[in-house]
């Protein structure tokens, strides 16, 4: 890969997020993978280095830098251990952003700061039992009661919700309007009526915290009500095409880490008198792997200027996204091929990969999601 359209200050921040993820994630990435153990620890110390806030201002507590940088992070975090990848990558995009994009500067100052210091952590609760890809189907309902809002309802797979301070909640204040009734909210953990449920046991990013959070007559003042009443909906999809960005990015680093893995282990590995590596199916794996690797890449840095410039990159976002986790799981596969029977085992880590892979073409909006955006696009553009 060329680094020559990076700056210097991108491409530091690049080699001090790869040394901290091979120092201190990676080797503790299939001991959290198996134990479900959200990596607090190391979620301190990249607060410390500042990759909890990277793409917003200094003002906010943020390292007043930008989306392609966060992608650039993302992508080595990845590579290390993909359940710390979404961790960071929920936090950020998920509830940090949203908060920046459409709060009030009281609103920053008394969330987004703490957010982006790694002071606290954040969770974004849209998805529901009865709806996941049909926003406007969602049940969670925010009634106006004096100078609150009361929350009743139930959202699920919510990522951090078992550490997080900070929830960024969408619940419909008009019942009758659909999509253009949902309302944004910013709600604390310690709020009465906010309860977090049982953790999930999943198949890949294990070790990320993945709950049920449900709100009893959940008192949330009005000052917390984020941007305008029953903007909610527009306000989650322009956070969810950021998050896309960012969900690239954790494809290609899962990716790239399947295929050196897969490449180095064909070099070693002797069948019929000499390295697999020298058999013409697994060079074409491996190219395989190569080309889909960068040309995602790019996909990915492409959508993030597009983004860091003010320009529209929704279509974008969602191509990246798309074509960076289908090649992902590709990758991952394949390198489990190159392994062979030792890649169905857990002694090597091409099947986490593969595993951690399966939440990029589901999260952040199915792949078929994507194409539906991309789709709408075009022929919007074609009309």
């Amino acid at each position: 890969m060329g680094y020559t359209e990076f700056s210097e200050e991108q491409l530091m921040l690049r080699d001090m997020v790869r040394e901290f993820a091979t120092k201190e994630i990676e080797p503790l990435a299939a001991e959290i993978d198996e134990s479900c153990e959200y990596p607090m620890e190391n979620i301190k110390k990249m607060a410390e280095l500042g990759l909890l806030g990277i793409p917003f201002p200094e003002k906010y507590g943020g390292a007043g830098m930008d989306t392609v940088s966060l992608a650039l992070a993302l992508e080595e975090i990845a590579k290390a251990c993909g359940s710390t990848c979404l961790s960071i990558a929920a936090h950020i995009s998920l509830c940090a952003t949203p908060i920046y994009l459409f709060g009030t500067d009281e609103q920053k100052q008394k969330y987004l700061t703490p957010l982006a210091q790694g002071v606290s952590l954040g969770s974004f609760c849209l998805t529901e039992p009865g709806s996941g890809s049909d926003s406007g189907a969602m049940t969670t309902t925010a009634t106006r009661d004096g100078d609150d809002y009361l929350l009743n309802g139930s959202k699920m797979y919510v990522t951090n919700a078992g550490v997080a301070d900070t929830f960024v909640v969408f619940a419909k204040t008009s019942l009758d309007l659909g999509v253009k009734g949902i309302s944004a909210f910013i709600v604390e953990k310690t709020t009465e009526g906010l309860v977090v449920g049982k953790k999930e046991d999943k198949l890949g990013v294990r070790a990320s915290d993945t709950h049920p959070v449900n709100f009893d007559n959940c008192r949330v003042p009005k000052e917390n009500l984020l941007g305008e009443e029953s903007k909610g909906f527009a306000q989650a999809m322009v956070t969810l095409d950021g998050g896309r960005v960012g969900i690239g990015a954790m494809s290609i680093g899962l990716a790239q880490a399947a295929m050196e893995k897969a490449a180095s282990y064909a070099q070693e590995r002797e069948a019929f008198g000499r390295p697999i590596a020298g058999f013409q199916a697994i060079k074409w794996m491996i190219a395989d792997m190569a080309t889909e690797i960068h040309a995602g890449r790019l996909a990915v840095h492409h959508a993030a200027r597009l983004r860091d410039s003010g320009a529209p990159y929704m279509k974008e976002a969602a191509m990246a996204k798309l074509y960076a986790s289908e090649a992902a799981m590709r990758a991952t596969k394949n390198a489990i091929q190159v392994f062979g029977g030792y890649g169905f085992t857990r002694d090597y880590p091409v099947e986490r990969y593969w595993r951690d892979a399966k939440l990029t073409v589901i999260g952040e909006g199915t792949s078929e999601i994507q194409r539906l955006v991309i789709s709408r696009e075009i022929l919007k553009e074609l009309a």
